[in-house]
Formats: C-alpha cells, structure tokens, sequence
C-alpha cells in the first residue's frame, strides 16, 4: 500500500446526541455524549489507514492532556505523527457538535486557539517516500508554497486538496494541485445550486486537476481532463446514524481508489460507498473491514 502525507488540524470533539435540534434559548437534555479525537485531514488519514497505507499527519499541537488524547487515538490507528509541531501555550482546537438522532445531522461550533502548520515545518519533512499529499484548503499563503515545493521536488505525486469552506485566497491553490475535492457548501457559497455548472465554472481556474463535487444524498460528480462530467449516486444505509466525518471519509475513499489506478466513474462510486457507509454507524472504527474498491478492479 500507498505512504500518504495529510496536512491539517486535529481537534476534540465533543458530541451531544439530542432528540431534535433544539431552538434558540432552549434547555435540553442530550440522549449521549462522547469525545473523541476529530480534524478533516486526521479524519481522513484514520480511514486510510484502515484501508491498509501507511499515514503520516503533519500538524500543531498544544502541550495539554487534550493533545495527549489525540496523540493516543492517532497512535491507535499507527498513524505516524513525528512531522508534528508540538507549541507550548494555545487550546488543542475543540469542536462543540449537537448531532441529532432523528437524521443525523451535526451542527459544530469551533474553538482554536493555535498556530496554522507553517511552510518552514513541511520544508523539513523528505517527501520522497510518500505516494500521495492530502492538504485541508487553509492556512492559504503558507500551503501554497507547501503545494509549489512538493510539485518541484515531486511533479509526479499526487496533491490533492480538500475544498470544504470558502476562504480568503483559496483559488491560489488550484493550480498546484492535481485533485480538487469540493464540498456542496463550497459551491452554494460561490452561488451554485448545480454541481455540474459548479465544476465547469471551476475549470478553468483549476489547471490540470481533476475535480470532484460531493452533493449529499445526491452523489458526487467529477470532472476529468477536457471530458464531460461523471456522476455516481449516494449509496445511503437503511439508517442515517452519525454524518460527522462522511466527507473526510469520502475523500479517504477516493484518494485509495486512485491510489489504485481505478478510472475517476469507478473511485467516485467507491467514494460514495464509503461515505455511505459512515454514514450509517457512529465513528471510524471498521470502515476498512471489506471495503468496496479495495483493489483495481473496484465494486
């Protein structure tokens, strides 16, 4: 299997099941709570790790019992964590989630209190023995030069970048990249209610990359080269369970089937599945157990 390099955040999370959101200035009691340790670029790397690669996290983290926590559950998954930073003062970043049981959905309130992983850190990390660069799309001006340094050194190595909020500069890293995974707020932030209109406007700000656009329940769509888009349908369990982490998840699934080679139709459904099963069960644990698309050949 596939070395993968993933740059981003890793947080707490605090998750409050409830029995329906709750409106504004109300008291309620929720059904269950866990914390656990969350962060897309994490996230993704504890799926791909389950899907059998070897994942290094380069990242910033605070010296506290909170970071003790996520060092432990990282540890869980082997995924490598010596390209982090570890800073003396600051909060491990801390997410705040309601997820409600009646369809799974989340809402998040966000605290940080630490610095972006910085150009002068990924310098240091040799990245020739990695296979695939994963970057959450922040801390724009220095993962820019992140993208430049990697496409330099290793023009032939895959860089995709996750494409989740609309942030200021973020268009200047499309063109370093060779894979774009966009998100559905993304989209409606630029004013789209039509993934495939989203990407062919994306296009021609995108340089070689091939794009991708998650839709919820509708699927994802990609585009590749100057070919039409392809689409793949959602693959939704019997029950929506938990939601958080579905998109971390998919671009997990996607980075592994192209790891493997399969043409962009057959990784978007192998995606999907993934997501899909996220979807139906609370957390990451098992998603690597006989997942579809495990080799070329795909589902």
């Amino acid at each position: 299997m596939a070395r993968v390099l993933g740059i981003g955040i890793a947080t707490v999370d605090i998750v409050n099941t409830v029995d329906g959101y709750p409106p504004e200035d109300a008291e309620v009691r929720a059904c269950a709570q866990r914390v656990n340790r969350g962060g897309n670029a994490t996230n993704t790397l504890v799926v791909l790790s389950q899907l059998g690669h070897r994942c290094t996290w380069g990242g910033v983290m605070a010296d506290d019992p909170d970071a003790r926590h996520i060092r432990q559950d990282l540890d869980r998954y082997h995924i490598d964590t010596s390209a982090c930073v570890q800073v003396p003062r600051g909060k491990v970043p801390t997410s705040y989630v309601l997820l409600n049981r009646r369809n799974g959905s989340r809402t998040i309130v966000h605290y940080r209190d630490l610095p972006e992983f910085a150009y002068a850190e990924f310098e240091a990390i040799d990245l020739s023995g990695f296979q695939w660069l994963h970057f959450e799309g922040r801390n724009v001006k220095d993962t820019r030069r992140m993208l430049g340094r990697a496409r330099r050194l290793r023009p032939d190595l895959p860089r995709s970048v996750e494409v989740e909020k609309a942030r200021p500069g973020l268009e200047a890293l499309f063109p370093d990249a060779t894979l774009l995974l966009f998100s559905r707020p993304f989209a409606r932030t630029l004013g789209h209610d039509d993934p495939e209109a989203f990407l062919e406007a994306m296009r021609p700000k995108a340089g070689a990359a091939e794009l991708v656009c998650t839709w919820g329940e509708q699927g994802a769509w990609a585009l590749e080269g100057d070919g039409p888009c392809v689409h793949s349908p959602a693959f939704p369990p019997s029950r929506v369970v938990d939601t958080l982490g579905a998109g971390d998840t998919f671009n997990a699934g996607m980075i592994h089937a192209r790891l493997w080679g399969q043409p962009m139709g057959r990784a978007l459904a192998t995606a999907c599945r993934l997501a899909g099963r996220k979807v139906g069960q609370t957390g990451f644990d098992g998603l690597g157990d006989g997942a579809d698309g495990a080799g070329p050949s795909g589902p």
